[in-house]
C-alpha cells in the first residue's frame, strides 16, 4: 500500500478534528429491504454502473460547457444503460427524455431507474439573477424562492438534480465563480447555502417538483492561490473550519443528500482524493447520508495532479477517500471491478457506495415512478408562468446596489427629458443572463433598451449608441456617443464584463473594465452630461476614471430573463433600491485578495492619513473603494440611540444590542441594519469585524424603527489552535452599522 505523507499527517488530525462539537443530529441510515435485495442481484460491473455518470450523448449537451473529453456516442451510451453500467446523464433537458428512461427500465437487466441532472445554478429557462447579484439582496428568502421555481421549471423539463448551490467563499475577485456563490463572508453564504437548497428541495424530496440539490465544491475552491481557476490551495485548518466548511454543514443541516467533491487540492492532498473531507468530516463527523459525486473528470485528474499514477490508482485513491460517484471519465466502471477482485476495494465499501445512491434515487421516488419529471403536457404549463416572471423581475430588481447618487441624479423623470442609453450592454438579447444559464431562453430575455422604452412616457426620447464592442472599439463608435451624449440631457452608461468573463475557467488578472468601454466613458463624461453607469459584472470590480466618477453607479450584475424591466424599475423610481454589496470592490484591482473581515497586523494602517512602515500598498491605503454591505437608497437613514442591555455578557447569558434607525428622507426604503463583532484580544488573531446579523426593515418617510439583535457565548467562538471551538473571555468590540466600514461602536466583556 502506498502512502502519502501530506494524506498521513491530515489523517492524524483527525483525532483533534473529532473533538469539534459539529456532530449533526441526522441518525444513522438503516437498510431498506428493496434496495439490498437490488444489491444482493448486482454483479460488480453493474454495482460500479451505479456509480458511473456520463454526459448526455443522445440529445446532445449545450456545446463550451465543460471541455470535450470522453466523448461517447448514443449508440454506445444506450449499449450501457441497457448493460445497467450507467447510474444517469447530465447535461441535457426535455421532457423528451422518457424514451431514455425507458431502456433502463425495461430493457435492463434490474430495471434501475436513471437519475438526470444538469448545472441549474440560477434558473433554467426562465434566469434569474446570478447567485452573487442575489446575495445582494440580503434576503435568504429570496434565494429560497428563487431556486423553488427553477426546480419547478427543471423537474418539468426531465430534471431530478442540480449541481448547486455553489458554496464557496470567495475572497478574490480575480477568480471567475465568485459569479457562483454568495460572495465573502461566511455568515451571508451559510445562510444562502440554506435557503438555496430549501428552495431547491422542497418540502420533501419525493414531490414531483423536488430537485435534488448538491452543495460545491466540497471543498475550500473558493480560496485557489493567486485567484487561478483550478489552482492549489494552500490554508491552515482553522481557515478550513472557520471559513470554508460552514456553508457546506449548513447546506447539509437543511437536508442536501449530494455534493460534489472539488478540483482543488488542499495541503497538498486533492479534495477528490481526501479521507479526511470526503470520509472523516462528512460522514463519521457530520453523518451525511446521501452522495459524493465528483466534479467533471476530477477523479482522472489526480493523475494530473501528481497524486496517482494512473487512471486505476485514481479511481482507487477517490473511491476509498469516500467519492461515491464518479462524473465523465468512467475510471469506476472500468477499475472498481478489478479492485474488488483484487481485495484493494472491499466489496462491503462497494455496497455502501451504490446503497446511497439507490437509496436517493428511492428517496426522489424514482423507483414508484421513474417517468417523474417527464410530462410534455407539465413541460407547456410550468415553465415561464406570470408568476415565475414576476419573481424574476423581483428578484432582479432587489439584487441592484446603487453605489453612489450624487446630487440625487436617481431617480430619472419618465417624461421630459432627452436620455442616451450608451454602451455595449444597452441592448440586446446577449450577455443578460450570465454564466451558467445555457438552457436560458432568450426568446423572453427582455433588455436595458426595452425595460426603458417600456416605462418611458416618450420612447422616442430615448437614443441608443453602442459606442464600442466589449472588448474593442468601434469605427467611430465614441464620436457617435458623444453627439448623442451632446443631444441629451442625461446619460446612461451600460458598461462591465460580458458574461464569458464570469464563471468557470473565467479568472482576470485585472478585474477592470475593459480599456474600450473606460474610454468610452472617459469621453462621455467630458461632455459634462449627468451620467449614469450602469454596471454588468460577476465580480467585484476596480472602478476607474470616469467609471468610479460618473454621478450616479449602479450594480446590476447579471440580471437574467427580467434585466431590463428591472433595471427600469430603479432608474425611473418605482424601486427603491435596497441591495448591499456581498463582495468588497478594491481601489486597484493589486489589492487582491481583500476581504472586510480581514485580521489586524502588528502594525495597521492608521486611520485618517497615509503613514509609511504601516500595513498598506505604496500609494494605496489598505481599505475597499466600496466595502462589504455597502448600498445606498433614494432616501436617507440615520443610526442613533445605540444601547446594550449591559456590558457584561455572562457566560451562559445573552446581551442584547438595540439602535433606531430613522427614515429621514421623503421616500419609504429599505435598511440593511448590520451587526458587527471584534474580539480585541484572543489565543489566535481575530478579524477586524465579522457580521453576526442582520436585518432588513422597511421604514416609511419620516419614520423610525428600533432594530435588536441577540448575543450568546456561541456568537463569540472561533476555533482555536487544538481546532477547538471555544470563546475566551474579554472585551469585544460591537457595531450596529449600514455597511462593514462606520456604524454606532460600543463595547462589552464576556465574563466566565
Amino acid at each position: 500500500m502506498r502512502f502519502h505523507f501530506n494524506a498521513v499527517a491530515r489523517l492524524c488530525a483527525v483525532s483533534i478534528l473529532a473533538s469539534l462539537p459539529v456532530a449533526s443530529s441526522h441518525a444513522q441510515q438503516t437498510l431498506d429491504p428493496e434496495i439490498e435485495s437490488l444489491i444482493a442481484r448486482m454483479t460488480v460491473e453493474e454495482k460500479a454502473g451505479q456509480l458511473t455518470l456520463y454526459s448526455d450523448a443522445i440529445r446532445l449537451s449545450p456545446p463550451d460547457v465543460n471541455p470535450e473529453t470522453h466523448e461517447r456516442t448514443a449508440k454506445l451510451m444506450l449499449e450501457e444503460i441497457r448493460a445497467g453500467r450507467l447510474t444517469g446523464l447530465f447535461q441535457a433537458v426535455g421532457a423528451n427524455v422518457r424514451d431514455i428512461q425507458k431502456v433502463a427500465v425495461e430493457q435492463s437487466r434490474l430495471h434501475i431507474p436513471l437519475i438526470f441532472g444538469a448545472d441549474v445554478l440560477h434558473g433554467l429557462r426562465t434566469i434569474f439573477p446570478i447567485p452573487l447579484g442575489e446575495a445582494a439582496s440580503f434576503e435568504p428568502e429570496l434565494a429560497q424562492r428563487t431556486a423553488r421555481a427553477a426546480a419547478i421549471e427543471s423537474t418539468a423539463s426531465g430534471l431530478h438534480w442540480t449541481y448547486a448551490p455553489m458554496v464557496d467563499i470567495a475572497r478574490d475577485q480575480r477568480w471567475g465563480r465568485v459569479a457562483e456563490g454568495a460572495g465573502e463572508d461566511v455568515y451571508l453564504g451559510s445562510l444562502f447555502a440554506a435557503a438555496r437548497v430549501r428552495g431547491f428541495q422542497g418540502s420533501s424530496l419525493a414531490m414531483p417538483d423536488s430537485l435534488l440539490a448538491t452543495p460545491k465544491h466540497f471543498a475550500a475552491y473558493g480560496a485557489v492561490s493567486g485567484g487561478l481557476e483550478y489552482n492549489t490551495v494552500d490554508i491552515s485548518l482553522q481557515s478550513l473550519w472557520e471559513t470554508h466548511l460552514p456553508p457546506f454543514k449548513a447546506a447539509f443541516d437543511a437536508g442536501a443528500l449530494s455534493t460534489m467533491s472539488s478540483f482543488n487540492e488542499i495541503n497538498g492532498v486533492p479534495a477528490s482524493a481526501d479521507p479526511v473531507l470526503q470520509t472523516q468530516i462528512l460522514r463519521d463527523m457530520w453523518h451525511f447520508k446521501g452522495f459524493v459525486v465528483s466534479d467533471y473528470t476530477a477523479v482522472e485528474e489526480l493523475v494530473a495532479h501528481g497524486f496517482a499514477a494512473d487512471g486505476r490508482e485514481a479511481a482507487k485513491l477517490a473511491f476509498l477517500a469516500g467519492v461515491d460517484m464518479s462524473m465523465q471519465s468512467g475510471l469506476y466502471v472500468k477499475y472498481l471491478p478489478e479492485l474488488v477482485a483484487s481485495g484493494e476495494v472491499p466489496m462491503t465499501r462497494l455496497d455502501a457506495s451504490v446503497r446511497r445512491v439507490l437509496a436517493v434515487k428511492k428517496a426522489m421516488g424514482l423507483f414508484k415512478d421513474p417517468y417523474r419529471s417527464m410530462d410534455p403536457k407539465r413541460e407547456q404549463r410550468d415553465i415561464g408562468t406570470r408568476e415565475i416572471i414576476a419573481l424574476a423581475r423581483e428578484s432582479a430588481r432587489r439584487s441592484i446596489v446603487l453605489l453612489r447618487n450624487e446630487k440625487d441624479l436617481l431617480p430619472l423623470p419618465k417624461s421630459g427629458k432627452r436620455i442616451a442609453l450608451i454602451g455595449p450592454f444597452a441592448q440586446g438579447q446577449d450577455n443578460l443572463f450570465g454564466p451558467w444559464s445555457m438552457f436560458g431562453d432568450r426568446n423572453r430575455a427582455v433588455d436595458v433598451a426595452s425595460g426603458m422604452r417600456a416605462a418611458m412616457a416618450d420612447p422616442k426620447l430615448l437614443r441608443v449608441v453602442e459606442g464600442c464592442d466589449i472588448e474593442g472599439p468601434i469605427t467611430g463608435g465614441i464620436e457617435a456617443a458623444v453627439s448623442v451624449a451632446h443631444e441629451s440631457d442625461i446619460v446612461v452608461l451600460a458598461l462591465g464584463e460580458s458574461q464569458n468573463m464570469s464563471g468557470e475557467a473565467q479568472s482576470r488578472t485585472q478585474i477592470v473594465i475593459p480599456p474600450a468601454q473606460q474610454a468610452l466613458a472617459e469621453a462621455v463624461l467630458a461632455t459634462g452630461k449627468p451620467v449614469v453607469v450602469l454596471l454588468r459584472n460577476g465580480r467585484a470590480l476596480a472602478l476607474e476614471g470616469a467609471v468610479r466618477d460618473a454621478n450616479a453607479l449602479l450594480v446590476t450584475w447579471f440580471l437574467g430573463s427580467q434585466t431590463g424591466p428591472a433595471i427600469a424599475d430603479v432608474l425611473f423610481g418605482d424601486f427603491n433600491p435596497s441591495g448591499r454589496l456581498p463582495v468588497s470592490f478594491p481601489f486597484e484591482a493589486g489589492q487582491q485578495p481583500w476581504f472586510y473581515n480581514h485580521k489586524r497586523t502588528g502594525r495597521p494602517e492608521l486611520v485618517g492619513g497615509v503613514q509609511e512602515f504601516k500595513t498598506r500598498y505604496r500609494g494605496t491605503g489598505n481599505a475597499a473603494l466600496y466595502p462589504f454591505g455597502h448600498g445606498l437608497s433614494f432616501t436617507s437613514f440615520h443610526y442613533d440611540k445605540l444601547a446594550l442591555s449591559a456590558k457584561e455578557l455572562a457566560w451562559n447569558g445573552e446581551l442584547k444590542v438595540r439602535a433606531r434607525i430613522t427614515n429621514t428622507g421623503k421616500r419609504d426604503g429599505e435598511e440593511v441594519v448590520q451587526l458587527y463583532l471584534h474580539d480585541r484580544v484572543a489565543s489566535l488573531t481575530r478579524p477586524v469585524r465579522e457580521l453576526k446579523g442582520f436585518r432588513k426593515l422597511f421604514i416609511p418617510a419620516g419614520a423610525s424603527a428600533d432594530v435588536e439583535f441577540t448575543l450568546t457565548r456561541a456568537d463569540l467562538e472561533f476555533i482555536g489552535a487544538d481546532l477547538q471551538r471555544r470563546a475566551e473571555p474579554g472585551e469585544f468590540d460591537v457595531w450596529i452599522a449600514p455597511s462593514s466600514a462606520g456604524g454606532l461602536h460600543d463595547s462589552f466583556t464576556l465574563d466566565r
